[in-house]
């Protein structure tokens, strides 16, 4: 029979987590599931917790080369068989009643996605804040391709929606040959959604909380470098190229390319302090004064007196 789920997840040095990320997909209630296991070319004994697993349950995919997220997401997605797919990050989790309860949402209304809410779990292990208010999805009720990309806005948006964790009906997937984007680790997520609400999927909210996201020092997805910002508007730009968006997706499409913009020049700026070149720094905060904003309070200060030192320099 197929089942109702496909639970992909994407592994690589996964060894300490994944055993977490397959019990909550395991535990789900109300709902069949099959659980679609990548290994992107783990260095530690990810491949051997896997393994261990019973053929029945847990499906395993070992690539035989980095593939990055992206790429290790597209093989899950291209053997999955469920009515639905959720994308399940190794080093997260999932609650018992998750997949039955953001499924019976899509299907009263007749939507092809469906998000939640998430909550957030410190290193320690101890739970944190939820990340967006019960009030705010429940107001939001369906997010429309202009809700999405302006709360995806750099740096500027009040809640990010890049960390919601939507499934997506699988048929709709397939039909518009909808895939992650494998040149981008970090903003993969973002153009997915994105590109399937431009293909005209509706994508309904499920204000309760299931997904549960584990904070991780080192995590990828938590390290923005100015390559990642780069490659995502390069990213951009080849959406915008192949979607059509009305006038509110338009706007907000404008503003993301001007966060995007001005971040690249807010990293550039703290890369050229780290590497103590300070010609570089100034020429890059008077070419977008703007990016300055960016900067906490330590880095402002230390970029001020580079300035004052090159003052010095000059007058001399």
């Amino acid at each position: 029979m197929q089942p109702d789920v496909s639970f992909v997840i994407a592994a690589y040095n996964a060894r300490a987590t994944l055993d977490r990320a397959i019990a909550g997909a395991m535990a789900q209630r109300d709902v069949s599931v099959e659980i679609i296991v990548v290994d992107d070319r783990s260095s530690d004994r990810t491949l051997d917790v896997a393994c261990a697993y019973p053929k029945d349950i847990v499906k395993i995919v070992a690539l035989p080369a980095n593939r990055g997220p992206g790429g290790a997401r597209n093989a899950g997605l291209d053997l999955a068989r469920g009515r639905w797919v959720a994308v399940l990050d190794s080093d997260d989790a999932v609650l018992p009643g998750r997949l039955a309860a953001m499924i019976a949402r899509a299907e009263k209304s007749g939507a092809e996605i469906a998000v939640d809410n998430v909550q957030v779990v410190r290193e320690d292990g101890t739970p944190d804040d939820i990340m967006f208010p019960a009030s705010y999805l429940e107001a939001l009720g369906e997010i429309s391709l202009a809700d999405y990309i302006a709360g995806n806005v750099v740096f500027e948006s009040r809640f990010n929606l890049g960390y919601l964790k939507p499934i997506f009906l699988r048929r709709f997937l397939d039909e518009n040959r909808l895939r992650y984007d494998e040149t981008l680790r970090i903003g993969e997520d973002y153009i997915l959604l994105a590109s399937a609400l431009a293909k005209g999927g509706r994508c309904v909210v499920e204000p309760t909380t299931g997904y549960v996201y584990h904070i991780r020092t080192g995590s990828i997805s938590r390290v923005l470098e100015l390559h990642h910002v780069e490659a995502m508007a390069k990213a951009d730009a080849a959406f915008a190229a192949a979607h059509s968006m009305d006038d509110s997706a338009r706007a907000a499409f404008a503003r993301r390319s001007r966060s995007l913009r001005k971040a690249a020049s807010f990293l550039s700026l703290v890369q050229h302090i780290k590497a103590r070149a300070p010609l570089k720094a100034i020429r890059t905060a008077l070419s977008d004064p703007a990016a300055v904003r960016h900067m906490s309070m330590p880095i402002a200060v230390r970029l001020r007196r580079v300035a004052a030192q090159f003052a010095v320099a000059a007058g001399r």
